[in-house]
């Protein structure tokens, strides 16, 4: 035992120097004894305590604030709070200790990470997406809170293999749902690709490794292909005195799975699978000028896709980013995706907010960062939206590509694409958008949900007898107009509400109820609503009349509740636990938990999972237990959400029901096409086929097939079969 502390001390005291060494920020001896201090104060606070894995617990602190200071790139407070970010909640530590010792910046980053720590850890309810909320409101305070969390997260999913299975889920969903894409938006590439991948690794396991491998097998390849490809242009850049690097970037196994499983297609026919990365070194002032010669030297050597230029250094991303990307044709007729950077744009690739920072010019506006929590602190002080949807809309921003369009009077404006003309007048002002009566694109009038593109000029007309109507909500697409009308409509229905509230209390009090909270959340089941305010607004409104009340007044009793949990208990059906040993290829009975019970449930309409796939349940409100595929569009918001409603579920042993399958094709209209792919399906596979659509148009066809099958093994071996006729080039599973 003393052995083995010498040589944990031994490691602590070799990772305190590792730590000022990777420091991106230049150290003075202030910042170096501030570090110092909070070091040792960790060290001493976590003494007794260990992590899941049997490690010391400061090894987390620590490996938290190498990340803040090396990939990150943020300043010695920061490192210093990342060193102390647990301490006050898992040790005899008081804010007020840490603000004696530390100062008032410290204590603040470290109270807005300990109260995050906090809410995380509040279960039995779904609070993920309110708790998501006053995560980002602590922006608010200091970026630097929501920055150390995201580094926080990163350690911990680093570390995610000594957590039981059913964590590990949980954590990687909740990342995927939240951690990525917030790094993404805070423009944190590098950490947003790793929080991915981890995630990825542990919500599907064999998958990743599978696709992981055939990176590893192919990485010998890639590199060669990078260095013919830097052969033929390095003359050419060395000819114009260019200081500059080549660097090969593989695409992420998260991305590669993405596109196998949007696309339909094998790991082998993902062709983009790497990009080569030019950085470039400059003075600010040349940085523009030089990054087009650099693409005039590529185009010359290599065929470019017009199509795919992405021109960020003219109008960078709104969270910072800048580069020139271009596709050519590379060397063996391969396309390849090409970044073209400056020293000082890849830092900002890399390092995000802190580089940003770190090279804004004199008074330049930070418009990336700063401009974006503007924005933000308006969605979050709207406490009207439900939780769940204030996720989905700030998610609705964080990936969506960017156009660029203009005011009457030239000022530029960033949107998310497909954003409407009344997105952006929500976009110039809160008044305007309320007002909007129509709009002129380009000097023409057009409606209200007319989806914009890059480079046309808007100009918004109001009306002071206007206000927003539920309909716009259908086709708005930003956040900030979302939680404006949304905002304004509830005021409204609030109004009609208190009314409503009164008129409930009056008419059950004449059929001898007392309106409180027992017979509200009664109420709130027997009529299938979700919170009092829709019961209040559809008394209100009159949607809920006397006679509805007076039905639910016979109703209420002392075995009122019990009608509900008989209900529930009626939904499971008994059924003897069976061995693995028992589980066949043929997937075709679903059983739930570790018991391995047959339970009643549906199968949900967003992702019509098959026999065979890999599923889980979700225990809902009113509809007993729905069935999910694992990779489901909604599978993420669900398990981050909703953890403590999922239920683990499988396919086992086989029954004789089957499933309906529509697949998607296209292909290269040949002569009798049709005839050849329904003689592939009808024939030695005996599959009957339901529905069967094939349209043509200048020599390519699509078509929609739907089947039944038994499983997903014999829907795998129909798609092969199918891919196999001459001229199909595509088949999809919608």
């Amino acid at each position: 035992m003393i052995v083995s502390e010498k040589i944990e001390n031994k490691e602590i005291v070799k990772q305190y120097k590792e730590l000022l060494q990777i420091s991106y920020q230049t150290l003075s001896n202030k910042d170096k004894i501030l570090i110092r201090s909070a070091f040792d104060t960790a060290v001493n606070a976590h003494r007794n305590q260990r992590r899941k894995s049997g490690e010391p617990y400061v090894y987390h602190p620590i490996s938290v604030a190498k990340i803040v200071a090396h990939e990150i790139g943020l300043d010695a407070t920061s490192i210093a709070a990342a060193l102390l970010h647990d301490v006050v909640e898992d040790t005899e530590y008081s804010f007020e200790d840490i603000e004696k010792l530390f100062g008032s910046d410290v204590m603040r980053i470290v109270e807005g990470l300990t109260k995050i720590s906090k809410l995380s850890k509040e279960s039995n309810v779904s609070l993920q997406a309110e708790n998501f909320r006053k995560l980002l409101i602590t922006l608010n305070d200091d970026i630097r809170v929501i920055i150390i969390k995201i580094a926080d997260r990163l350690h911990n999913m680093q570390t995610l293999d000594a957590m039981p299975e059913y964590k590990q889920i949980r954590i990687a969903s909740e990342t995927l749902y939240i951690y990525a894409p917030l790094s993404h938006r805070i423009g944190l590439y590098n950490i947003k690709t790793e929080l991915e991948d981890l995630s990825f690794k542990y919500t599907e396991a064999d998958r990743y490794e599978t696709i992981k491998n055939k990176i590893e097998e192919s990485k010998e390849e890639q590199d060669q292909y990078i260095n013919s490809f830097s052969e033929i242009i390095q003359f050419a850049l060395a000819k114009e005195k260019l200081k500059y690097q080549i660097k090969g970037r593989s695409k992420s196994i998260f991305s590669i799975n993405r596109k196998m499983t949007i696309q339909n297609i094998p790991f082998e026919n993902v062709f983009d699978k790497f990009a080569i990365r030019i950085i470039y070194k400059s003075t600010h002032r040349n940085e523009k000028f030089l990054a087009w010669k650099i693409y005039s030297i590529i185009t010359d050597h290599f065929t470019p896709n017009p199509t795919r230029l992405r021109d960020w250094i003219t109008a960078p991303k709104s969270n910072g980013y800048e580069a020139l990307h271009i596709t050519v044709m590379g060397p063996n007729n391969k396309w390849v995706e090409v970044q073209i950077r400056s020293e000082r744009m890849n830092e900002i690739a890399e390092k995000g907010y802190a580089a940003h920072h770190k090279y804004k010019q004199g008074q330049q506006k930070d418009i990336g960062i700063e401009s974006w929590l503007d924005k933000l602190q308006e969605v979050l002080e709207n406490q009207n939206e439900n939780p769940v949807d204030f996720v989905e809309n700030f998610k609705l921003n964080l990936y969506a590509k960017e156009i660029f369009v203009f005011t009457p009077t030239g000022d530029i404006k960033s949107l998310p694409k497909g954003a409407t003309a009344l997105d952006f007048a929500f976009s110039i002002h809160t008044e305007i958008g309320m007002k909007t009566r129509g709009a002129r694109v380009n000097g023409k009038l057009v409606p209200l949900s007319r989806m914009l593109k890059s480079g046309e000029s808007i100009e918004i007309i109001t009306s002071d007898n206007i206000k927003p109507t539920s309909n716009w909500l259908d086709f708005v697409k930003t956040s900030r107009a979302k939680s404006k009308i949304k905002s304004s409509l509830n005021d409204e229905k609030k109004r009609i509400a208190d009314d409503g509230r009164e008129t409930l209390r009056r008419k059950l009090k004449q059929l001898k109820i007392t309106l409180k909270d027992k017979i509200v959340s009664q109420m709130l089941r027997y009529f299938n609503l979700n919170n009092s305010l829709d019961l209040y607004y559809r008394v209100g409104l009159g949607t809920i009349d006397n006679k509805q009340l007076k039905d639910f007044s016979t109703k209420y009793n002392s075995s009122f509740l019990n009608f509900f949990k008989k209900r529930i208990r009626k939904q499971t059906i008994p059924h003897k636990k069976e061995g693995k040993d028992q589980i066949t290829q043929r997937f075709d009975t679903l059983v739930f938990g570790k018991e391995m019970e047959t339970l009643k449930h549906s199968l949900s309409n967003c992702c019509n999972p098959i026999a065979g796939d890999q599923v889980f349940g979700y225990i809902s409100v009113n509809e007993g237990i729905k069935v999910h595929k694992k990779d489901c569009p909604n599978s993420l918001s669900l398990q981050s959400n909703f953890a403590y409603r999922i239920i683990k579920a499988k396919w086992v042993d086989s029954s004789s029901d089957e499933f309906t399958a529509i697949l998607k094709l296209s292909g290269i209209d040949n002569m009798g096409i049709v005839s050849e792919v329904t003689k592939s399906i009808t024939g030695d596979m005996s599959i009957n086929i339901n529905k069967l659509s094939f349209d043509s148009e200048d020599g390519i066809f699509t078509g929609l097939i739907s089947v039944n099958v038994k499983n997903k093994t014999i829907l795998n071996r129909l798609i092969n079969r199918i891919l196999k006729v001459k001229g199909v080039d595509k088949v999809i599973r919608e």
